[in-house]
């Protein structure tokens, strides 16, 4: 019989589109290829590859469509993406994704500030891209937490875009804890509110490590039954509003939190981070520094 504290965790690994959006330095297309095929032999199951925003609206991900075309696809691995719109979905859908994210927040002044749209605005905008995707869509949630901002986020808030977002179809949630000030007591908090009205499966986190709380975050979550986390290899990433802080949790940290129940070899992974670390501005993990869509 499984048991909350052995149950399968799935790790959701975004280094390759979260991990590098704020790099200011550009990274080659072959070396972001490169790192995609070496997360695929880790026993990751699924990797969210890159963003189709606007040109220019990342510079960072504009070799989005090269960099989907240059990788190796592994079976059983899902290659995914970030989308804005409708447009952005059909640039995804030409790519050949196995599946697309959409991106709000809980706090209206980071959605403006973020998105140029108001937390309405923004699903309003999501609606004919969930419709018309063939392919599954995960909706993120930023500042589920805090903002940096308005300050700390009340659950229900969180509750509301959560419950609107499924409403439009969107199949997994990713509450993001943005600019990583989330403790376990509220992690607690906010599970608390959500699941009396939230498939357990249908949620997942996404965790920063600003203060060095996301390992604990995921396991209090993980104690309440969540099973899906987000994390960035190297802990590559960043919130634009925490310059110089730690971005995403790492995976290899996740693996680690959770012995022999990710199926992911944190040996691989590693040798991943090897992979894209001599490509990036700071020659290790990045931070935040410029850029739009930080989860």
């Amino acid at each position: 019989m499984t048991t909350a504290s052995d149950a399968p965790i799935r790790l959701v690994e975004v280094g390759p589109r979260d991990g590098l959006q704020n790099e200011s330095a550009p990274v080659p297309t072959d070396a972001k290829i490169a790192f995609v095929d070496q997360l695929s032999a880790s026993g990751l199951r699924e990797i969210e590859v890159s963003s189709f925003v606007a040109p220019g609206w990342i510079p960072q991900l504009d070799d989005a469509e090269a960099v989907f075309a240059g990788i190796t696809r592994r079976a059983g691995v899902r290659y995914t993406c970030l989308v804005p719109n409708q447009r952005g979905l059909a640039r995804a859908m030409t790519a050949r994704v196995d599946g697309i994210s959409v991106f709000t927040a809980a706090s209206e002044t980071f959605a403006r500030k973020n998105i140029n749209a108001s937390i309405a605005e923004s699903i309003e905008r999501f609606v004919p891209v969930v419709k018309e995707s063939p392919v599954p869509v995960r909706g993120y949630v930023s500042t589920a937490f805090h903002c940096p901002f308005e300050g700390p986020i009340a659950p229900a808030a969180v509750l509301r875009v959560t419950l609107e977002l499924l409403a439009i179809g969107c199949q997994e949630i990713s509450l993001g804890d943005t600019i990583g000030r989330a403790t376990t007591d509220e992690v607690g908090r906010l599970l608390d509110a959500l699941l009396p009205r939230c498939p357990v499966e249908r949620l997942a986190l996404h965790l920063h490590d600003t203060f060095g709380n996301a390992v604990a975050n995921a396991e209090a979550g993980a104690a309440r039954g969540i099973s899906v986390f987000d994390g960035s290899t190297g802990g590559l990433g960043g919130c634009p509003y925490a310059p110089g802080a730690p971005g995403n949790v790492a995976t290899e940290a996740l693996v680690a939190a959770f012995p022999g129940r990710t199926g992911v070899d944190r040996d691989v992974l590693v040798r991943a981070a090897g992979v894209i670390r001599p490509h990036l501005g700071r020659g290790g993990a990045a931070a935040g520094s410029t850029g739009r869509s930080a989860k």
